[in-house]
């Protein structure tokens, strides 16, 4: 009898142990912190497109909610009556940064970002207005402050972003960075009214109201912005209300250098032997003679990478391989080829690329890199493992601080790309489409650094036997990105031709 009811308890554990193993996220989502507190995410949960009376009961028995204001009153541009306020889940993941309003009339104006505030809601009511998610009906006698000058954390976006997830980012504070005015702003334009934000993924409305004590400074043409974020409408009409709090949230960043060439494609793993023929494919914004202003190119491999690049692009042996441009030329649009002697579209027995379109090819398993920076290899470009880049600079006496035209990374997440030190080791990166040198104010020049992280490499690496063609759309008289470069994997065969690689959703100029 012992016996049997110790099987029962067993079996009893396990069919618990695995329910517990099984359940979802959203099992769990309706469950408040200690203390009766919910998060912004939970709470956001609830809300089903419909008003909803907030009570214990029916926010799995919450009274109260606790965050940190990002709303600023101060200069007169937040919207009126609502305080944003910002939390995470108590334990919870990093992702888990929710925002929402409280609209509590004259009284959000007595509280300043980073005020932690306890709010109790019953009585309040979510609901959306002015498609904007928010909790009306409640009075200061509901807000109690407990602290001042917390941390406000920050997160960084694109626009495609925030409209994909306008949960994640409403009411939240945001930094949008690289932008610049669509259309390009007189001399004399202020920030009054709306203006039409462009970072390259896609628009927002900045926001300036007439009482904002910045109404009338001039704008300046281009830079990273951090503000409050709000998404009305629904569906495509959806879009981005960005309010920024002081004349302070705008910081200046010049656009990138126009550059002579952009990487828009690359082979990374032919037919038959990679090494020799592997290649970068680059668009010329210019016309370009190599002996008179020579460039250089870096790849870069991070495949079994246990210490920092210390000399950065520089740091040569299996890390990083040169290639000096110092001869030929090519002609504004034109695509042009740097990599394996062999000069084949994929593999030994593919079709030959003429040899006009190579500029300084180089037989990497026998030479090594220019300069000594890069040792003979059979795998130029990575194509699994870690994750791997290229870079292209003007001139070839290239530094560890020396900065790139032209950057990508793809391919995985892991590698000893970016220590903070002290020293500071990494990837020089420049302004891209994917990359900033600035989040908000702060500083970030390197791969893997801030907001440079894995999410803004090309996912993956490309199929094999394929090339990986870039789009996107530059803009060749002034430099930076109209649409940003996104990865496609094209199938290629020995019979392949010139035309499956330069036309079709490759990488295009606009003239502006």
């Amino acid at each position: 009898m012992m016996k049997n009811k110790l099987k029962y308890f067993l079996l009893l554990a396990v069919v618990v142990a695995i329910y517990t193993s099984c359940k979802r996220e959203d099992d769990y989502r309706y469950k408040f912190s200690e203390a009766g507190f919910i998060s912004n995410f939970d709470l956001r949960r609830y809300y089903k497109g419909s008003d909803l009376s907030l009570n214990p009961g029916a926010i799995g028995g919450a009274i109260s909610i606790r965050g940190v204001v990002v709303s600023d009153f101060r200069s007169g541009n937040s919207v009126p009556g609502l305080i944003a306020l910002q939390n995470s889940r108590i334990n919870g993941s990093a992702d888990s940064l929710r925002g929402i309003s409280f609209n509590v009339g004259a009284a959000a104006a007595d509280y300043i970002p980073g005020d932690s505030l306890h709010i109790k809601l019953e009585g309040g009511v979510l609901k959306k207005v002015d498609g904007i998610l928010q909790v009306t009906g409640l009075t200061s006698s509901a807000i109690t402050k407990v602290a001042s000058g917390r941390t406000i954390k920050l997160q960084a976006a694109n626009t495609n972003t925030i409209l994909a997830n306008p949960d994640r980012y409403e009411s939240t504070l945001v930094a949008i960075n690289n932008a610049v005015y669509d259309p390009e702003p007189a001399s004399n334009v202020v920030y009054l009214g709306d203006k039409i934000l462009n970072d390259g993924f896609g628009t927002a409305t900045l926001r300036t109201s007439a009482s904002a004590t910045f109404a009338n400074t001039p704008v300046q043409p281009s830079g990273n912005f951090t503000g409050v974020v709000y998404v009305t409408g629904t569906g495509t009409s959806k879009k981005i209300e960005y309010r920024m709090r002081t004349v302070d949230d705008f910081f200046y960043v010049p656009m990138p250098k126009l550059s002579a060439a952009i990487i828009s494609g690359f082979l990374a793993d032919p037919n038959s032997t990679d090494g020799n023929y592997e290649y970068i494919q680059f668009l010329a914004t210019r016309d370009i003679d190599f002996a008179a202003t020579p460039f250089s190119v870096y790849t870069n491999n991070n495949a079994g990478a246990t210490a920092f690049p210390s000399q950065g692009w520089n740091t040569g042996a299996l890390r990083t391989y040169k290639f000096n441009l110092t001869s030929g030329s090519v002609k504004k649009g034109q695509f042009f080829y740097v990599g394996g002697a062999g000069q084949r579209i994929n593999g030994s027995a593919s079709t030959v690329v003429p040899a006009s379109k190579w500029i300084s090819p180089v037989d990497y398993t026998k030479v090594p890199g220019a300069n000594g920076i890069g040792d003979v290899t059979s795998n130029l470009l990575a194509n699994s493992g870690n994750v791997a880049g290229i870079a292209i600079f003007e001139g070839t006496n290239i530094t560890p601080n020396s900065v790139p035209l032209d950057v990508i990374f793809y391919g995985g997440a892991g590698g000893s790309f970016y220590t903070a030190g002290p020293p500071e080791y990494g990837f020089r990166i420049t302004i891209t489409d994917k990359f900033a040198t600035y989040a908000g104010k702060v500083p970030q020049e390197y791969y893997g650094k801030g907001t440079n992280d894995i999410s803004k490499r090309f996912v993956g690496f490309p199929t094999a036997i394929s090339f990986a063609k870039l789009g996107g759309v530059y803009k060749a008289a002034k430099g930076g990105w109209e649409s940003v470069r996104t990865m496609t994997s094209v199938a290629l065969t020995n019979t392949s031709a010139l035309s499956d690689i330069e036309t079709g959703g490759v990488t295009a100029l606009v003239e502006k």
